[in-house]
Protein backbone atom coordinates (compact mmCIF):
# COMPACT_ATOMS: atom_id res chain seq x y z
CA UNK A 1 0.00 0.00 0.00
CA UNK A 2 1.30 3.31 -0.99
CA UNK A 3 2.84 5.52 1.82
CA UNK A 4 -0.22 8.05 2.97
CA UNK A 5 1.09 11.32 2.63
CA UNK A 6 -1.94 11.99 1.12
CA UNK A 7 -4.77 15.04 2.10
CA UNK A 8 -7.35 14.13 4.54
CA UNK A 9 -10.57 15.17 5.60
CA UNK A 10 -10.39 16.84 8.75
CA UNK A 11 -13.52 15.28 10.64
CA UNK A 12 -15.92 12.77 10.66
CA UNK A 13 -18.73 15.17 10.07
CA UNK A 14 -17.19 16.38 6.50
CA UNK A 15 -16.46 12.70 5.56
CA UNK A 16 -20.06 11.96 5.64
CA UNK A 17 -21.05 15.67 4.34
CA UNK A 18 -18.71 15.45 1.52
CA UNK A 19 -19.96 11.61 0.71
CA UNK A 20 -23.46 12.71 0.99
CA UNK A 21 -22.93 15.46 -1.20
CA UNK A 22 -21.68 13.62 -3.98
CA UNK A 23 -24.55 11.00 -3.97
CA UNK A 24 -26.94 14.03 -3.56
CA UNK A 25 -27.93 15.82 -6.85
CA UNK A 26 -30.18 16.35 -9.46
CA UNK A 27 -31.71 12.78 -9.69
CA UNK A 28 -32.72 13.04 -6.02
CA UNK A 29 -35.04 15.58 -6.70
CA UNK A 30 -36.58 14.66 -10.08
CA UNK A 31 -35.63 11.29 -11.12
CA UNK A 32 -36.82 9.75 -7.52
CA UNK A 33 -40.19 11.15 -7.19
CA UNK A 34 -40.75 10.45 -10.83
CA UNK A 35 -40.02 6.78 -10.24
CA UNK A 36 -41.83 6.45 -7.11
CA UNK A 37 -44.66 7.83 -8.55
CA UNK A 38 -44.37 5.38 -12.07
CA UNK A 39 -44.10 2.21 -9.30
CA UNK A 40 -46.52 2.60 -6.66
CA UNK A 41 -45.77 5.41 -4.49
CA UNK A 42 -45.12 4.11 -0.62
CA UNK A 43 -44.69 0.84 -2.06
CA UNK A 44 -42.21 1.88 -4.35
CA UNK A 45 -39.90 3.48 -1.20
CA UNK A 46 -40.43 0.20 0.19
CA UNK A 47 -38.78 -2.21 -1.91
CA UNK A 48 -36.14 0.65 -2.59
CA UNK A 49 -35.30 1.06 0.86
CA UNK A 50 -35.14 -2.72 0.62
CA UNK A 51 -32.26 -2.38 -2.51
CA UNK A 52 -30.34 0.28 -0.66
CA UNK A 53 -29.64 -2.61 2.33
CA UNK A 54 -28.99 -5.26 -0.10
CA UNK A 55 -27.34 -3.49 -2.71
CA UNK A 56 -26.37 -0.04 -2.24
CA UNK A 57 -24.24 -0.49 0.90
CA UNK A 58 -22.34 -3.60 0.00
CA UNK A 59 -20.80 -1.58 -3.30
CA UNK A 60 -20.54 1.56 -1.46
CA UNK A 61 -18.18 -0.13 1.42
CA UNK A 62 -16.60 -1.56 -1.89
CA UNK A 63 -16.11 1.87 -2.99
CA UNK A 64 -14.84 2.98 0.41
CA UNK A 65 -12.25 0.17 1.45
CA UNK A 66 -10.61 -0.07 -2.04
CA UNK A 67 -10.65 3.91 -1.62
CA UNK A 68 -8.91 3.65 2.32
CA UNK A 69 -6.76 0.85 1.57
CA UNK A 70 -5.38 1.72 -1.85
CA UNK A 71 -4.58 5.47 -0.39
CA UNK A 72 -5.03 6.62 -4.34
CA UNK A 73 -7.47 8.06 -6.47
CA UNK A 74 -9.58 5.45 -8.12
CA UNK A 75 -8.06 5.76 -11.06
CA UNK A 76 -4.81 4.32 -9.67
CA UNK A 77 -6.31 2.25 -6.60
CA UNK A 78 -6.91 -0.83 -8.50
CA UNK A 79 -3.34 -0.58 -10.22
CA UNK A 80 -2.46 -0.43 -6.44
CA UNK A 81 -4.24 -3.54 -5.11
CA UNK A 82 -3.94 -5.50 -7.66
CA UNK A 83 -0.48 -4.19 -9.75
CA UNK A 84 0.65 -6.35 -13.00
CA UNK A 85 -3.03 -7.24 -13.66
CA UNK A 86 -6.04 -5.65 -15.98
CA UNK A 87 -8.17 -4.67 -13.17
CA UNK A 88 -6.19 -1.53 -13.86
CA UNK A 89 -9.53 -0.30 -16.37
CA UNK A 90 -11.92 -0.62 -13.24
CA UNK A 91 -10.26 2.29 -11.97
CA UNK A 92 -9.33 3.97 -15.47
CA UNK A 93 -13.56 3.27 -16.79
CA UNK A 94 -14.64 4.83 -13.65
CA UNK A 95 -12.24 8.16 -14.01
CA UNK A 96 -14.02 8.65 -17.61
CA UNK A 97 -16.98 7.81 -16.40
CA UNK A 98 -17.07 10.32 -14.28
CA UNK A 99 -15.47 12.51 -16.88
CA UNK A 100 -18.25 11.85 -19.12
CA UNK A 101 -20.92 12.41 -16.31
CA UNK A 102 -19.51 16.09 -15.50
CA UNK A 103 -19.55 17.45 -19.14
CA UNK A 104 -23.00 16.96 -19.83
CA UNK A 105 -24.55 16.61 -15.67
CA UNK A 106 -23.01 20.73 -15.84
CA UNK A 107 -25.03 21.45 -18.70
CA UNK A 108 -27.99 20.95 -16.58
CA UNK A 109 -26.23 22.11 -13.66
CA UNK A 110 -26.57 25.53 -15.24
CA UNK A 111 -29.98 25.76 -15.86
CA UNK A 112 -30.41 25.96 -12.48
CA UNK A 113 -28.81 29.00 -12.44
CA UNK A 114 -30.94 30.51 -15.31
CA UNK A 115 -33.94 29.63 -13.12
CA UNK A 116 -32.48 31.33 -10.11
CA UNK A 117 -32.24 34.29 -12.37
CA UNK A 118 -35.95 33.69 -13.72
CA UNK A 119 -37.46 33.05 -10.57
CA UNK A 120 -35.80 36.10 -8.71
CA UNK A 121 -36.73 38.30 -11.47
CA UNK A 122 -40.19 37.18 -11.30
CA UNK A 123 -40.25 35.66 -14.77
CA UNK A 124 -42.96 33.28 -14.17
CA UNK A 125 -45.49 35.53 -13.15
CA UNK A 126 -48.80 35.10 -15.17
CA UNK A 127 -47.36 32.35 -17.41
CA UNK A 128 -49.56 29.86 -18.72
CA UNK A 129 -48.48 25.85 -19.18
CA UNK A 130 -47.57 26.24 -22.41
CA UNK A 131 -45.35 29.67 -21.76
CA UNK A 132 -43.41 27.62 -19.40
CA UNK A 133 -42.91 24.97 -22.35
CA UNK A 134 -42.32 27.62 -24.67
CA UNK A 135 -39.93 29.53 -22.60
CA UNK A 136 -37.71 26.21 -21.54
CA UNK A 137 -37.75 24.98 -24.84
CA UNK A 138 -36.55 28.31 -26.05
CA UNK A 139 -33.73 28.70 -23.72
CA UNK A 140 -32.32 25.30 -23.97
CA UNK A 141 -31.70 25.23 -27.57
CA UNK A 142 -30.29 28.72 -27.50
CA UNK A 143 -26.86 29.06 -28.73
CA UNK A 144 -25.04 31.11 -26.14
CA UNK A 145 -27.41 31.63 -23.21
CA UNK A 146 -26.80 27.70 -21.85
CA UNK A 147 -23.22 27.69 -22.74
CA UNK A 148 -22.64 31.33 -20.08
CA UNK A 149 -24.31 29.46 -17.25
CA UNK A 150 -22.33 26.19 -17.91
CA UNK A 151 -19.21 28.24 -17.61
CA UNK A 152 -19.99 29.40 -14.48
CA UNK A 153 -21.23 26.66 -12.66
CA UNK A 154 -17.83 25.05 -14.27
CA UNK A 155 -15.56 27.45 -13.17
CA UNK A 156 -17.59 27.43 -9.13
CA UNK A 157 -16.85 23.93 -9.51
CA UNK A 158 -13.35 24.45 -10.33
CA UNK A 159 -13.17 26.93 -7.51
CA UNK A 160 -13.56 24.33 -4.69
CA UNK A 161 -12.02 21.80 -6.32
CA UNK A 162 -8.39 23.78 -6.19
CA UNK A 163 -8.94 25.07 -2.74
CA UNK A 164 -8.63 20.74 -2.06
CA UNK A 165 -9.81 18.51 0.18
CA UNK A 166 -10.16 19.83 3.69
CA UNK A 167 -9.87 23.59 2.79
CA UNK A 168 -12.09 23.25 -0.32
CA UNK A 169 -14.32 19.97 -0.60
CA UNK A 170 -14.99 19.87 2.88
CA UNK A 171 -15.63 23.17 4.27
CA UNK A 172 -17.51 23.94 1.00
CA UNK A 173 -19.99 20.30 2.13
CA UNK A 174 -20.25 21.61 5.60
CA UNK A 175 -21.64 24.82 4.04
CA UNK A 176 -23.61 23.37 1.69
CA UNK A 177 -25.36 20.36 2.71
CA UNK A 178 -27.06 22.27 5.64
CA UNK A 179 -28.23 24.95 3.58
CA UNK A 180 -30.01 22.23 1.29
CA UNK A 181 -31.51 20.25 4.22
CA UNK A 182 -32.77 23.38 5.47
CA UNK A 183 -34.32 24.54 2.12
CA UNK A 184 -35.58 21.23 1.71
CA UNK A 185 -37.74 20.98 4.99
CA UNK A 186 -38.96 25.32 4.82
CA UNK A 187 -40.67 23.64 1.21
CA UNK A 188 -41.85 20.56 2.51
CA UNK A 189 -43.43 22.63 5.06
CA UNK A 190 -45.20 25.22 2.45
CA UNK A 191 -46.16 22.21 0.17
CA UNK A 192 -47.94 20.12 2.65
CA UNK A 193 -50.08 22.52 3.94
CA UNK A 194 -51.38 23.37 0.97
CA UNK A 195 -55.14 22.70 0.15
CA UNK A 196 -55.99 19.03 -1.06
CA UNK A 197 -52.09 18.20 -0.07
CA UNK A 198 -53.09 15.13 1.78
CA UNK A 199 -53.43 13.34 -1.63
CA UNK A 200 -49.83 13.58 -2.35
CA UNK A 201 -48.99 12.63 1.03
CA UNK A 202 -51.08 9.42 1.10
CA UNK A 203 -49.50 8.75 -2.27
CA UNK A 204 -46.11 8.48 -0.53
CA UNK A 205 -47.66 6.93 2.81
CA UNK A 206 -49.83 4.70 2.04
CA UNK A 207 -48.52 1.35 0.05
CA UNK A 208 -50.50 -0.09 -3.06
CA UNK A 209 -48.74 -3.56 -3.05
CA UNK A 210 -50.77 -4.43 -6.35
CA UNK A 211 -48.44 -2.24 -8.11
CA UNK A 212 -45.35 -4.29 -7.44
CA UNK A 213 -43.68 -6.46 -9.78
CA UNK A 214 -40.53 -7.49 -11.35
CA UNK A 215 -40.65 -4.03 -13.04
CA UNK A 216 -40.61 -2.32 -9.67
CA UNK A 217 -37.97 -4.57 -8.11
CA UNK A 218 -35.72 -3.54 -11.20
CA UNK A 219 -36.50 -0.53 -11.04
CA UNK A 220 -36.01 0.48 -7.15
CA UNK A 221 -32.68 -1.61 -8.13
CA UNK A 222 -31.59 1.32 -10.21
CA UNK A 223 -32.73 4.32 -8.67
CA UNK A 224 -30.53 2.68 -5.44
CA UNK A 225 -27.52 2.11 -7.71
CA UNK A 226 -27.29 5.81 -9.49
CA UNK A 227 -28.66 7.88 -6.88
CA UNK A 228 -25.62 6.44 -4.41
CA UNK A 229 -23.60 7.64 -7.18
CA UNK A 230 -21.62 3.99 -7.28
CA UNK A 231 -19.69 2.59 -10.21
CA UNK A 232 -18.39 6.56 -10.93
CA UNK A 233 -15.46 6.44 -8.84
CA UNK A 234 -16.52 9.20 -6.47
CA UNK A 235 -16.92 7.33 -3.40
CA UNK A 236 -13.66 5.92 -3.91
CA UNK A 237 -11.48 9.09 -4.15
CA UNK A 238 -13.44 10.96 -1.36
CA UNK A 239 -12.23 7.03 0.56
CA UNK A 240 -8.62 7.78 0.05
CA UNK A 241 -8.72 11.04 2.30
CA UNK A 242 -10.60 8.82 4.80
CA UNK A 243 -8.85 8.32 8.23
CA UNK A 244 -7.96 4.95 9.56
CA UNK A 245 -10.59 5.00 12.39
CA UNK A 246 -13.33 6.29 9.95
CA UNK A 247 -15.96 3.41 10.40
CA UNK A 248 -16.62 2.13 7.02
CA UNK A 249 -19.98 0.94 7.33
CA UNK A 250 -21.47 3.56 10.02
CA UNK A 251 -20.30 6.21 6.74
CA UNK A 252 -22.20 3.84 4.32
CA UNK A 253 -25.04 3.74 6.44
CA UNK A 254 -24.68 7.89 6.91
CA UNK A 255 -24.12 8.82 3.69
CA UNK A 256 -27.04 6.51 2.67
CA UNK A 257 -29.61 7.34 4.95
CA UNK A 258 -29.05 11.09 4.02
CA UNK A 259 -29.46 10.25 0.37
CA UNK A 260 -32.44 8.42 0.81
CA UNK A 261 -33.94 11.01 3.32
CA UNK A 262 -33.46 14.10 0.30
CA UNK A 263 -35.20 12.18 -2.11
CA UNK A 264 -38.18 10.97 -0.12
CA UNK A 265 -38.25 14.86 1.07
CA UNK A 266 -38.36 15.82 -2.04
CA UNK A 267 -41.14 13.99 -2.73
CA UNK A 268 -43.17 15.69 -0.28
CA UNK A 269 -41.96 19.05 -2.10
CA UNK A 270 -43.23 17.50 -5.49
CA UNK A 271 -46.36 15.37 -5.04
CA UNK A 272 -48.33 16.95 -2.49
CA UNK A 273 -47.93 20.56 -4.62
CA UNK A 274 -48.82 19.10 -7.35
CA UNK A 275 -51.73 16.88 -6.13
CA UNK A 276 -53.30 20.46 -5.00
CA UNK A 277 -53.02 21.52 -8.34
CA UNK A 278 -53.98 18.81 -10.34
CA UNK A 279 -50.85 18.22 -12.14
CA UNK A 280 -49.44 15.03 -12.80
CA UNK A 281 -45.36 15.36 -12.49
CA UNK A 282 -43.67 14.19 -15.37
CA UNK A 283 -39.86 12.91 -15.67
CA UNK A 284 -36.32 14.64 -16.47
CA UNK A 285 -35.70 18.09 -16.78
CA UNK A 286 -39.72 19.05 -17.89
CA UNK A 287 -40.50 18.16 -14.13
CA UNK A 288 -38.10 20.57 -13.17
CA UNK A 289 -37.92 23.10 -15.29
CA UNK A 290 -41.69 23.12 -16.74
CA UNK A 291 -43.88 21.45 -14.49
CA UNK A 292 -42.95 22.73 -11.31
CA UNK A 293 -42.72 26.24 -12.29
CA UNK A 294 -46.51 25.72 -13.27
CA UNK A 295 -46.67 24.15 -9.79
CA UNK A 296 -45.50 27.29 -7.72
CA UNK A 297 -47.18 29.36 -9.82
CA UNK A 298 -50.79 27.96 -9.72
CA UNK A 299 -50.19 27.02 -5.80
CA UNK A 300 -48.92 29.91 -4.55
CA UNK A 301 -49.62 32.82 -7.09
CA UNK A 302 -52.17 34.28 -5.15
CA UNK A 303 -49.65 35.28 -2.84
CA UNK A 304 -47.26 36.96 -5.41
CA UNK A 305 -44.44 37.12 -3.13
CA UNK A 306 -44.54 33.59 -1.87
CA UNK A 307 -44.50 32.52 -4.86
CA UNK A 308 -41.60 34.42 -5.96
CA UNK A 309 -39.04 33.63 -2.39
CA UNK A 310 -40.62 29.81 -2.82
CA UNK A 311 -39.21 29.49 -6.62
CA UNK A 312 -36.52 31.09 -5.80
CA UNK A 313 -35.49 28.59 -2.72
CA UNK A 314 -36.31 25.82 -4.75
CA UNK A 315 -34.24 26.66 -7.41
CA UNK A 316 -31.40 27.61 -5.08
CA UNK A 317 -31.50 24.46 -3.68
CA UNK A 318 -31.51 22.43 -7.46
CA UNK A 319 -28.14 24.54 -7.72
CA UNK A 320 -26.67 23.49 -3.92
CA UNK A 321 -27.50 19.55 -5.21
CA UNK A 322 -25.98 20.18 -8.37
CA UNK A 323 -22.66 21.62 -7.21
CA UNK A 324 -22.22 19.05 -4.35
CA UNK A 325 -21.94 16.24 -7.18
CA UNK A 326 -20.12 18.22 -9.58
CA UNK A 327 -17.15 18.75 -7.21
CA UNK A 328 -17.05 14.79 -6.64
CA UNK A 329 -16.94 14.15 -10.26
CA UNK A 330 -14.13 16.83 -11.06
CA UNK A 331 -12.20 15.49 -7.99
CA UNK A 332 -12.46 12.37 -9.14
CA UNK A 333 -10.56 13.51 -12.46
CA UNK A 334 -8.45 16.15 -11.13
CA UNK A 335 -6.82 13.79 -8.45
CA UNK A 336 -6.17 10.66 -11.04
CA UNK A 337 -4.44 13.47 -13.39
CA UNK A 338 -2.89 15.27 -10.15
CA UNK A 339 -1.82 11.91 -8.94
CA UNK A 340 -0.74 9.64 -11.95
CA UNK A 341 0.50 12.33 -14.32
CA UNK A 342 2.28 14.25 -11.55
CA UNK A 343 0.68 17.51 -12.56
CA UNK A 344 0.32 20.21 -10.00
CA UNK A 345 -3.64 20.22 -8.12
CA UNK A 346 -4.24 23.54 -9.45
CA UNK A 347 -3.08 22.46 -13.30
CA UNK A 348 -5.23 19.32 -13.11
CA UNK A 349 -8.52 21.00 -12.02
CA UNK A 350 -7.65 23.43 -14.99
CA UNK A 351 -7.07 20.87 -17.69
CA UNK A 352 -10.55 18.91 -16.06
CA UNK A 353 -12.68 22.41 -16.33
CA UNK A 354 -11.34 23.78 -19.46
CA UNK A 355 -12.20 20.26 -21.31
CA UNK A 356 -15.67 19.70 -19.65
CA UNK A 357 -16.40 23.32 -20.72
CA UNK A 358 -15.34 21.96 -24.42
CA UNK A 359 -17.32 19.11 -24.48
CA UNK A 360 -20.01 20.40 -22.58
CA UNK A 361 -20.73 23.22 -25.33
CA UNK A 362 -20.98 20.20 -27.81
CA UNK A 363 -23.68 18.98 -25.38
CA UNK A 364 -25.62 21.97 -25.04
CA UNK A 365 -25.74 22.73 -28.66
CA UNK A 366 -27.17 19.04 -29.41
CA UNK A 367 -30.08 19.87 -28.01
CA UNK A 368 -30.80 22.58 -30.23
CA UNK A 369 -28.44 23.89 -32.97
CA UNK A 370 -26.66 21.17 -33.52
CA UNK A 371 -29.94 18.56 -32.88
CA UNK A 372 -29.76 17.63 -36.29
CA UNK A 373 -25.91 15.68 -35.82
CA UNK A 374 -26.66 12.42 -34.74
CA UNK A 375 -24.58 9.02 -33.18
CA UNK A 376 -26.81 6.30 -33.00
CA UNK A 377 -29.72 8.05 -33.52
CA UNK A 378 -28.29 10.38 -30.49
CA UNK A 379 -27.17 14.21 -30.42
CA UNK A 380 -23.91 14.49 -28.14
CA UNK A 381 -26.00 15.12 -24.47
CA UNK A 382 -28.14 11.79 -25.08
CA UNK A 383 -25.17 9.99 -26.18
CA UNK A 384 -22.85 11.06 -23.16
CA UNK A 385 -26.00 10.26 -20.88
CA UNK A 386 -26.67 6.98 -22.47
CA UNK A 387 -23.34 5.62 -22.27
CA UNK A 388 -22.32 6.56 -18.69
CA UNK A 389 -26.25 5.49 -17.16
CA UNK A 390 -27.40 2.71 -19.20
CA UNK A 391 -23.91 1.35 -19.60
CA UNK A 392 -20.62 2.37 -18.06
CA UNK A 393 -22.29 2.83 -14.24
CA UNK A 394 -23.63 -0.59 -14.14
CA UNK A 395 -20.50 -2.09 -15.64
CA UNK A 396 -18.69 -0.25 -13.30
CA UNK A 397 -20.39 -1.37 -10.29
CA UNK A 398 -20.63 -5.34 -11.58
CA UNK A 399 -16.84 -5.04 -11.77
CA UNK A 400 -16.07 -3.83 -8.46
CA UNK A 401 -18.58 -6.20 -6.62
CA UNK A 402 -16.48 -9.39 -8.63
CA UNK A 403 -13.11 -7.58 -7.83
CA UNK A 404 -14.48 -7.14 -4.30
CA UNK A 405 -16.08 -9.95 -3.59
CA UNK A 406 -13.60 -12.79 -5.69
CA UNK A 407 -10.31 -10.95 -6.08
CA UNK A 408 -9.03 -8.94 -3.40
CA UNK A 409 -7.33 -10.37 -0.53
CA UNK A 410 -10.14 -11.08 2.33
CA UNK A 411 -7.24 -10.51 4.86
CA UNK A 412 -7.25 -6.34 3.45
CA UNK A 413 -11.38 -6.49 3.57
CA UNK A 414 -11.79 -8.01 6.62
CA UNK A 415 -9.13 -5.52 7.79
CA UNK A 416 -10.47 -2.41 6.26
CA UNK A 417 -14.24 -3.61 7.88
CA UNK A 418 -12.65 -3.77 11.62
CA UNK A 419 -9.93 -0.59 11.00
CA UNK A 420 -7.74 -3.51 11.71
CA UNK A 421 -9.41 -5.80 14.40
CA UNK A 422 -10.58 -2.58 16.26
CA UNK A 423 -14.19 -2.98 15.22
CA UNK A 424 -15.94 -6.62 15.70
CA UNK A 425 -16.60 -6.37 11.96
CA UNK A 426 -19.96 -8.62 12.18
CA UNK A 427 -21.33 -7.61 8.54
CA UNK A 428 -17.76 -9.02 7.12
CA UNK A 429 -19.32 -12.52 6.19
CA UNK A 430 -23.01 -11.40 4.99
CA UNK A 431 -20.62 -8.15 2.74
CA UNK A 432 -18.95 -11.03 1.35
CA UNK A 433 -21.31 -13.40 0.55
CA UNK A 434 -23.52 -10.40 -1.30
CA UNK A 435 -21.10 -8.78 -3.41
CA UNK A 436 -19.56 -12.67 -4.57
CA UNK A 437 -23.61 -14.05 -5.06
CA UNK A 438 -26.36 -11.27 -4.72
CA UNK A 439 -24.72 -8.26 -6.14
CA UNK A 440 -23.37 -9.49 -9.72
CA UNK A 441 -25.87 -10.83 -10.45
CA UNK A 442 -28.43 -7.71 -9.26
CA UNK A 443 -26.60 -5.34 -11.41
CA UNK A 444 -26.35 -8.00 -14.40
CA UNK A 445 -30.09 -7.69 -14.19
CA UNK A 446 -29.71 -3.77 -13.78
CA UNK A 447 -27.93 -3.51 -16.90
CA UNK A 448 -29.83 -5.78 -18.98
CA UNK A 449 -32.51 -3.50 -17.86
CA UNK A 450 -31.35 -0.06 -18.89
CA UNK A 451 -30.25 -1.43 -22.09
CA UNK A 452 -34.10 -2.06 -22.59
CA UNK A 453 -33.88 -5.98 -23.24
CA UNK A 454 -36.60 -6.61 -20.06
CA UNK A 455 -38.76 -4.09 -22.02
Amino acid sequence: MAANNRANFGSKLGIILASAGSAVGLGNIWRFPYETGNHGGAAFILVYLGCVILLGLPIMISEFLIGRHSQASTGGAYSTLAPGTQWKWVGRIGVLTGFLILSYYSVVAGWTLEYILQAATNSFAGKSANDFIASFGAFSSNPWRPLVWLAVFLLATHFIVVKGVEKGIEKYSKLMMPALFVLLLILVVCAVTLPGANKGIEFLLAPDFSKVNGKVFLGAMGQAFFSLSLGMGCLGTYASYFGKNTNLAKTALSVSAIDTMVAILAGFIIFPAAFSVGIQPDTGPSLVFITLPNVFQQAFGGIPVLALILSVMFYVLLAVAAITSTISLHEVVTAYLHEQFKMTRKKAATFVTGSCIFLGIFCSLSLGKTKEYTLFGMGTFDLFDFATTKIMLPFGGLLISIFTGWYLSKKIVKEEITNQGTLKGSIYPYLIFILKYIAPVAISFILINELGFLE
